[in-house]
């Protein structure tokens, strides 16, 4: 059913979550895992002159950490893998790889956010992906105990 599952990841602990639903949901359907990480433009334009460079390179490397870490994970389980990193704005990149890489699900975790930091990030980035993706999307949610903390 499923060839290719897209895991975007941006390194935090949400990954940990998101990750054994991906490679069991691979593992079942022989499929590949394609581990994305976008580096948030936003983020370095928002960085002053002279940090831009700085700041980057640093969101770089986080990304390639990101997807490398995906990568070890579904190597250790046999699967198929390829590693991506992008620049642009997160739920537009994801959007725009699964449309490009044909994807057919794509597995992401939502970091459980209040109504309030919502608005104040302008939403979540699964919630974005959910309404323009055109394949399904498979959104883990965080544990209630987590979002207590």
């Amino acid at each position: 059913m499923y060839e290719t599952i897209l895991v975007p990841t941006d390194g935090s602990e949400t990954i940990q979550r998101t990750l054994p639903h991906a490679l069991t949901l691979a593992a079942d359907n022989d499929a590949t895992v394609r581990a994305l990480s976008v580096v948030d433009i936003r983020s370095v334009q928002a960085a002053g002159d002279d940090d831009r460079d700085g700041v980057d390179a640093e969101l770089t490397a986080d990304a390639e950490a990101a997807v490398e870490e995906v990568a070890d994970a579904a190597a250790e389980e046999g699967l198929d893998v390829e590693t991506t990193v992008r620049r642009g704005t997160p739920d537009k990149e994801i959007v725009k790889e699964s449309n490009e890489q044909d994807i057919d699900v794509i597995v992401i975790g939502t970091d459980g956010k209040t109504p309030r930091e919502k608005l104040r990030s302008l939403g979540s980035v699964s919630e974005r992906v959910v309404d323009k993706a055109e394949v399904p999307v498979f959104v883990i949610k965080q544990a209630a105990e987590e979002t207590a903390e």
